[in-house]
């Protein structure tokens, strides 16, 4: 039942802005509503339940939006290993956990720690926007054991971030273990999926009230 909620919310707020839409908007608002409710089906729906909740809609959600679509622009061609996605007014980034992490460690592998610092220098590109770092594990092993550990990545991911300049205050972390699959753990490719580090990006109250105030460029 909440995820049929953040569903239609999202359609509710991807459509509230439709009045002031051309043909190609409103078609681009449908397809986002339709992917809004795909993702929020399969997700457990923090990220996605985040970046919805975090919308204004209207036309200050346009202005947010066209923000955010630069921002994953850069993101997508400063880290090509991760999946960068536009999800409302804001981003969801997911990296495998097996190109991050090694086997039970939260030891970060050197070449993710190249594309978690070239997401920084993006991030510190676009100070007004705020991140939520989760982390997800497969179902192998013991509930408490994927708890821990992903909660030892989120904070592992959090901390390299702020290394690289990104303001703590601008950052939240969350973990779920294995409680959160965003596919059947029925094989390997799909727990392979299943462990993952996200990242939301969405407007802060600095953008908001400048795009609610028109002025945001």
């Amino acid at each position: 039942m909440k995820k049929i909620i953040v569903a239609v919310l999202a359609i509710s707020i991807i459509f509230a802005g439709c009045k002031t839409m051309n043909k190609t908007q409103k078609g681009a608002a449908a397809g986002a509503a339709g992917g809004a409710l795909i993702g929020a089906a399969v997700s457990g729906g923090s990220v996605w339940g985040i970046l919805i909740g975090a919308a204004v809609g209207g036309t200050a959600g346009g202005l947010i939006g066209k923000k955010m679509d630069q921002q994953a622009k850069e993101l997508k061609q400063a880290i090509p290993t991760a999946q960068v996605e536009r999800v409302g007014e804001g981003i969801n980034m997911t990296f495998q956990s097996g190109l991050m992490f090694s086997i039970n460690s939260d030891k970060i592998a050197d070449s993710a720690k190249n594309d978690l610092e070239a997401a920084a220098a993006v991030f510190n590109k676009y100070p007004e926007t705020n991140l939520l770092i989760e982390g997800h594990t497969d179902d192998t092993g013991k509930d408490e054991y994927n708890m821990t550990l992903s909660e030892k990545r989120a904070n592992a991911v959090a901390d390299y971030l702020i290394s690289k300049g990104v303001a703590a205050n601008r950052i939240e972390r969350k973990w779920y273990g294995e409680s959160q699959p965003k596919y059947p753990n029925d094989s390997e490719a799909n727990r392979q999926l299943n462990r993952r580090v996200e990242i939301g990006v969405y407007a802060n109250e600095s953008m908001k009230k400048q795009a609610k105030e028109g002025k945001l460029e």
